[in-house]
């Protein structure tokens, strides 16, 4: 049992959950943690997990005991990981039921009914065990969905298998002695039932497994233990220690090769750190004093101390992990369908077996044995756990493709919305462009030099804290020869900044503002000047991202309208859209524009926003589908539903896209076949041309066709 506290929200709580099979039995367990005041209850049969929040005046040992109650067990995680090793439960009761099942199917099959094993009453010992084995197992999980009113696939496997066990148990004692009663002996069909199901649970829930392996890989990123250093009578000892009891002010030694153990900074030393796990880098980057490390990426080569900052949940690599668990548990749209048509679809079901059973017996005259058997293949043959699978295993497999490649996408509605998108709204700064400013031209005037503006321009921007001053520095650095010694430095917000040489020449650079008095020439991005007169004209120009202009015109070939906004101004916004081919621009844009900007285009069609998350999270929120591009920041992770972990590259946009729109194209298969496959076996089997051996084997094969399907999508080629 596992819980744990989102800062800010409610409680959250996480239960790991052993027994549920399908999502017949998540459906199940959401109503029993409804029905005991669990709020915003998401349960995954596939990782086994039951996530709710806990209003405070509900005890959580209430909610434990209904889930108990309904058949299933809330079990440790450390209970979970043993029982994920070795083989299931599930896998026991199917191995040990089908040496029982194989005998009764084969002397049925192959020797007269003379032969000793063919004797009725040896036919019932033998398919005992497997009829008990299907009671406590389906019987149970039947009885508790018939509890809470969602009856489930379990049911038509009971009423089944229990309907030719009963008229196999009643033939027995009421014809045996005559040679009639063998007409009446149906144990095997009702061994085999169970059996075969059994096995279809089995590849199901293997196959399930494979779906949810994105958090097994993330999950294997964490290291188990950390080098810990401690000082004791003045020497400095090290510890092994498991990552577990670490704690925030802990000091750690990290050498080549290792797992960087926790999120911190470094304290001396230095290293190269292989960061692709989080930002889809491949270069290293060079780590030294003071710089932050992130749990999970790797020490390529060189040594450190470092220090603890954040542990356990509160790790970059534990949310992201935590965010993927929380992705694969939410349902799309479409997956509401199906989910309403599998809670008819058991009465339906159960009506129509009836109805065969009458129909065949009184109106065709079929024997009261064929007439049972037709009955008994539709329940069996009709279990809608095809439908239950459609849509879960699809969207984990698209929501673990997608962590792979570094894109986080919050759940099944962000990957449905996505893929319906009809405008794709970008922010320039940060977004599609790096943020990163070069100069593209100075123009010295009244005599002045361009080594003389280079040295003003690099003097002066070493004292501004602006992003753009710290891009001139670094361009700078290595050009300007000329030394020149500054004081009294003034700055003025969205003005500029003016200092004093040591001849007391007054020097200011800044923006239009500045020169508005002298100029009309607006154009320029800075001017500088020397004792008020302008000696220099700067232009700068934003670096464009990589990708970007494929980005865009992929997303132009997709049918979708790109759109620009940002707060910067018309002439600046227009080049780089003219540069990237966006025929619609919005400049000059403050945020509460953004957001009614962003209203109106979603009132019109699905709208994407890609933002860099901290100044655009309210119109992030407001979109369909809100995506930002960062380094996973607590202000991107809540305000949108797609993070881009690669902050230098735009292709991961259209990867994120390719996986929704392959994800929803895959569920919209698998929910085609998993109908179709109910409408044609369903009248077939009530024809009499599907015996009920037959039709356990097709159902299963059934989930086999849905689940291969979801599968395809972890190596399918999207481009």
């Amino acid at each position: 049992m596992d819980s744990h506290h989102n800062h800010g929200e409610d409680t959250r709580i996480t239960l790991n959950v052993e027994g549920m099979t399908c999502a017949h039995c998540a459906m199940t367990v959401t109503k029993v943690l409804e029905n005991n005041g669990a709020e915003r209850p998401s349960v995954n049969f596939a990782t086994g997990e039951a996530n709710f929040s806990l209003p405070e005046d509900v005890k959580l040992e209430e909610i434990v005991s209904g889930i108990t109650k309904a058949g299933y067990k809330v079990i440790s995680q450390d209970e979970s990981e043993v029982h994920s090793s070795g083989f299931s439960s599930l896998e026991k009761k199917f191995f040990f039921t089908l040496p029982f099942t194989t005998v009764l199917f084969f002397s049925h099959m192959l020797f007269s009914n003379e032969f000793i094993l063919n004797n009725p009453y040896v036919h019932l010992l033998i398919c005992l065990p497997v009829f008990i084995v299907g009671c406590m197992y389906f019987g149970k999980s039947a009885w508790n969905s018939l509890k809470v009113l969602t009856p489930n696939m379990d049911v038509l496997i009971m009423m089944g298998s229990g309907a030719a066990f009963v008229y196999s148990l009643a033939g027995t004692f009421l014809f045996y002695g005559s040679h009639e009663v063998h007409n009446y002996i149906f144990y095997e069909t009702a061994a085999t039932i169970i059996t075969l199901v059994l096995l279809g649970n089995v590849i199901e829930h293997r196959s399930v497994k494979q779906t949810t392996s994105a958090i097994g890989e993330l999950s294997k990123l964490q290291t188990a233990t950390a080098k810990r250093i401690v000082f004791r009578d003045g020497k400095e000892m090290i510890h092994e220690v498991p990552i577990k009891d670490i704690r925030a002010g802990d000091i750690l030694l990290v050498n080549t090769g290792d797992k960087i153990p926790v999120d911190g900074s470094v304290l001396s030393g230095n290293i190269s750190a292989d960061e692709s796990m989080i930002t889809g880098e491949s270069m290293s980057v060079d780590k030294v004093k003071n710089d932050k490390l992130i749990g999970g990426t790797i020490a390529v080569n060189g040594a450190l101390k470092m220090l603890a900052e954040k542990v356990g949940e509160e790790t970059v690599l534990s949310k992201i992990i935590e965010m993927v668990k929380m992705a694969q548990q939410s349902k799309p749209e479409i997956q509401k369908l199906g989910d309403k048509v599998s809670n008819i679809f058991v009465p339906i079901v159960l009506l129509i077996s009836i109805i065969t059973f009458f129909t065949c017996h009184f109106v065709f005259d079929l024997s009261l044995q064929n007439s049972l058997m037709n009955s008994i293949a539709v329940l069996v043959i009709s279990c809608p756990c095809a439908m239950g699978l459609a849509t879960p295993t699809a969207v984990m497999v698209g929501i673990g493709r997608a962590a792979k490649e570094g894109v986080l996408i919050k759940g099944g509605n962000s990957l449905e919305e996505f893929a319906r998108t009809q405008n794709i709204v970008f922010d320039k700064t940060g977004t599609l462009t790096t943020g990163n400013f070069r100069i593209k031209n100075i123009e010295p005037l009244q005599g002045a030099t361009k080594g003389e503006i280079e040295s003003i321009l690099f003097h002066l921007e070493q004292r501004s804290s602006h992003p753009i001053a710290r891009s001139i520095v670094s361009e700078l650095e290595n050009k300007v020869h000329l030394p020149i010694s500054f004081s009294d430095f003034k700055e003025s917000k969205g003005m500029g900044i003016e200092a004093k040489n040591s001849e007391g020449n007054f020097f200011k650079a800044g923006s239009y503002r500045m020169a508005a008095e002298i100029t009309k020439d607006d154009s320029h991005s800075l001017y500088i000047f020397k004792n008020n007169l302008l000696i220099g004209l700067v232009d700068i120009e934003d670096e464009i991202k990589s990708n970007a202009k494929e980005t865009i015109s992929f997303f132009r070939s997709q049918g979708i309208a790109s759109i620009m906004i940002s707060g910067d101004r018309a002439n600046r916004c227009r080049e780089i859209a003219d540069k990237l081919d966006i025929p619609k621009v919005f400049s000059e844009q403050l945020p509460d524009q953004k957001l009614k900007l962003i209203e109106s285009f979603s009132a019109k069609g699905h709208t994407a926003m890609v933002g860099d998350g901290i100044n655009d999270a309210p119109a992030l929120a407001k979109a369909s589908v809100g995506i930002s591009i960062g380094n996973a920041s607590q202000v991107a992770i809540h305000s949108s539903q797609i993070i881009l972990l690669n902050k230098k590259d735009l292709s991961q946009l259209q990867t994120a896209y390719l996986i929704s729109k392959h994800t929803l194209r895959t569920i919209k298969q698998n929910l085609f076949w998993a109908f179709f496959y109910n409408v044609v076996a369903i009248p077939i089997a009530a024809a009499g041309y599907l015996s009920p051996m037959v039709g356990a084997l097709v159902m299963a094969f059934s989930d086999i066709i849905v689940i291969g399907n979801s599968l395809r999508l972890r190596k399918k080629r999207i481009y």
